[in-house]
């Protein structure tokens, strides 16, 4: 988990990290990519021809406890009717479960391999701690990720995460 992560963080410097890049352990990410996906959002609109429906104004993504919400949401489909291949969230972006948040400017949610991308300004939260970057991968169905870009880190010591 992120503990181990912000121990190792705290053997190395008593308040903060700065580092490129840092492998993060989100057990409390682990996601069921098979999970049916909803949206809802102020408006829709769909391109039959390329295959992509465009989600705008205060959209919500939910997926078993995986909670994406966004100024935009454009969804593309799969071949197979109703298949959901990939979802691509701008403006204001927020993930999370019960565990961890996640704030972002954009983020690209792949269903199938349940990898999701989240770019610009990238803040973690998980507990009493938190990590930044701009670049965060996560492998929701593994529950791991990898935050890049001058990668920054906050906790709090002696307190139980």
């Amino acid at each position: 988990m992120l503990k181990t992560f912000v121990l190792l963080a705290a053997l190395s410097c008593p308040s903060l990290v700065l580092a490129q890049a840092a492998q993060i352990d989100l057990g409390g990410m682990s996601q069921n990519t098979s999970a049916p996906v909803t949206v809802d959002a102020d408006r829709l609109s769909v391109d039959q021809a390329t295959g992509v429906a465009t989600f705008n104004g205060n959209v919500r993504v939910v997926q078993g406890e995986l909670r994406l919400a966004a100024d935009q949401v454009r969804v593309e489909y799969g071949e197979a009717q109703g298949e959901i291949r990939t979802l691509h969230a701008d403006g204001n972006v927020t993930l999370a479960n019960a565990d961890i948040a996640a704030e972002a400017e954009q983020a690209a949610y792949t269903i199938e391999s349940g990898v999701i991308e989240m770019t610009g300004d990238v803040l973690l939260t998980q507990g009493q701690s938190t990590i930044a970057g701009q670049k965060l991968t996560i492998d929701a169905a593994a529950g791991t990720g990898r935050m890049e870009g001058r990668v920054q880190t906050t906790f709090q010591p002696g307190q139980s995460q």
